[in-house]
């Protein structure tokens, strides 16, 4: 039990120093990265549901999403990194580090939608995908209004 604990604790101080360690251009980088993969999967989903459904497809692009929505993914937003240069400019508004409320509830949708998206392309049914991924895409909009500057 002692080793157990001694362990977890060592783990848990590797991780602190590892993100304290992270360059503020790469997390701005992995950030883009993780929102470009996510953008190439909704489109994925765009196209079966807008087109010639296919199954496969939907779920391959939902679980890819849904795991980047259960990532953690807003570690990344770090001291430093709201402005700066990761493959690009950031394009994150100010808001995404001072409105903490807002975010945490976007965040929280985006997850919970992404969570369905997986559970309904499982399922095969074609309206019902449709739908969830037009509630999914919400949460996308709505954080993209309500936090990224526009191009």
């Amino acid at each position: 039990m002692k080793t157990k604990l001694l362990l977890a604790v060592a783990l848990i101080a590797l991780a602190s120093t590892a993100s304290a360690q992270v360059k503020p251009e790469d997390a701005i980088k992995w950030r883009q990265s993780g929102y470009a993969f996510m953008a190439w999967n909704m489109a994925r989903i765009k196209t079966s549901v807008e087109g010639t459904y296919n199954k496969e497809e939907v779920i391959k692009a939902a679980n890819a999403i849904q795991a980047i929505a259960n990532s953690g993914m807003g570690a990344l937003y770090l001291p430093g990194t709201d402005t700066g240069t990761g493959w690009e400019k950031t394009r994150a508004k100010p808001e995404i580090w001072t409105d903490k409320e807002k975010i945490g509830k976007a965040a929280m949708a985006f997850n919970k939608e992404a969570n369905e998206m997986a559970k309904v392309a499982a399922t095969g049914d074609t309206a019902a995908a449709k739908d969830q991924f037009g509630k999914l895409a919400a949460t996308c909009k709505g954080c993209h209004d309500d936090f990224k500057i526009k191009q």
